[in-house]
């Protein structure tokens, strides 16, 4: 057996132990170097690793029933990918929040340019309003090269993936099951669709049933998927809400959509946008809040090499502490507004990453592209 599959048996028993997430993993890799062997240490050194009492005996428990080759066979028929925090192709804006999931399986195709994704959500029992507001905003990203994100449920979710297929775009739908299943089951031909031009993506086992519990976690991943994320409807108890309060948690942009103030379905965007929510009246307000405004000019940008001069001296200024755009403006002598469509377009790359206040960071992938002193 490869290497590289036998590791991924253990990321995927690990995925099915009780009590051990993002930070329990972390640990048992900092001590083990990697899961194979944490999987197979004794009690002892599972603690010395960090795990506690109940996490060692949950894995002591999941370890004398599970049999990973059998795990690794279901991911297998149900025609899915697992992707791992060691994987290239995990989504980089996910991987760069706080705990993102350890294990991904997904049905269809995650691709480079979906880094430039938004977050459509909002009520199952979309209005009239509602619906026509979501087309338009989903068309006009899927259009401008933007995937659109979304959570395949009815209402919202539904129409912003249908109308990013029909606009010949990418969308995403995270789910609260396994990939293998589809809930609601009438969205199963949408769902069809999307892996076509997309994908299907949960941080769930294969087989996994949907769960009213399941939901409420699995927002994070649509927030951390995406740049930004847009409420377009949702009552006072929706679970959109839960979505903007991980994007804020997160770093990402939170947009609402306003609406009449009598409507219910209007509280939850109009809620945000009185506590600091950018406004959206139009997909331009997204698109250029988001700096998303030339994607599809610069879908290819990222390949280019080699960087020219100014990029590189950039690169050279910037490392993995915070860098204001200001101390590096004075550092490099270049005016700001030329300073600033530089950056833009190196996060668009995937070169460097704003971490908010107008503060940069390289980004790690950038060594593997240019050399950098």
């Amino acid at each position: 057996m490869r290497r590289d599959v036998e590791q991924l048996r253990y990321w995927l028993g690990f995925n099915l132990v009780r009590g051990i997430g993002p930070a329990r993993i972390r640990r048992l890799l900092d001590h083990f170097g990697e899961l194979g062997a944490a999987w197979e240490a004794g009690a002892a050194e599972l603690q010395q690793a960090g795990l506690d009492r109940r996490s060692v005996d949950n894995l002591l428990k999941a370890r004398s029933q599970i049999d990973l080759d059998l795990v690794l066979e279901r991911v297998e028929r149900a025609g899915a990918q697992v992707l791992t925090w060691e994987s290239p192709e995990y989504p980089r804006n996910l991987l760069n929040v706080a705990a993102p999931p350890p294990v991904l399986f997904v049905k269809g195709t995650l691709k480079p340019e979906d880094e430039w994704a938004v977050a459509l959500v909002g009520t199952r029992r979309a209005t009239a309003y509602g619906r026509e507001v979501t087309r338009e905003l989903a068309t006009r990203l899927a259009a401008s090269g933007v995937t659109v994100v979304s959570g395949l449920a009815r209402g919202i979710d539904a129409v912003a993936h249908r109308a990013a297929l029909e606009a010949g775009g990418r969308t995403i739908a995270v789910l609260g099951c396994g990939v293998d299943q589809v809930y609601p089951p009438e969205h199963r031909e949408l769902a069809e669709a999307i892996t076509r031009s997309g994908a299907l993506v949960s941080d769930y086992p294969i087989g996994e049933p949907p769960d009213a519990a399941n939901f409420p976690p699995r927002n994070r991943i649509i927030s951390g998927l995406s740049r930004g994320v847009v409420i377009v409807e949702a009552g006072a108890d929706s679970g959109a809400l839960i979505t903007a309060d991980f994007a804020a948690e997160q770093g990402r942009e939170v947009f609402a959509v306003p609406g009449n103030i009598n409507q219910r379905s209007s509280v939850g965007p109009n809620k945000l946008i009185q506590q600091g929510a950018h406004m959206v009246l139009s997909a331009a307000d997204i698109l250029e809040e988001l700096n998303l405004t030339l994607v599809n000019e610069y879908s290819e940008a990222r390949a280019a090499l080699p960087a020219d001069a100014t990029e590189q001296r950039v690169l050279e200024k910037l490392s993995a502490g915070p860098t204001h755009i200001d101390d590096l403006g004075v550092q490099l002598a270049l005016p700001i507004a030329q300073l600033s469509g530089t950056l833009a377009l190196m996060e668009l790359k995937g070169l460097v990453r704003q971490i908010g206040g107008m503060n940069y960071v390289i980004a790690r992938e950038a060594r593997a592209v240019y050399t950098v002193e």
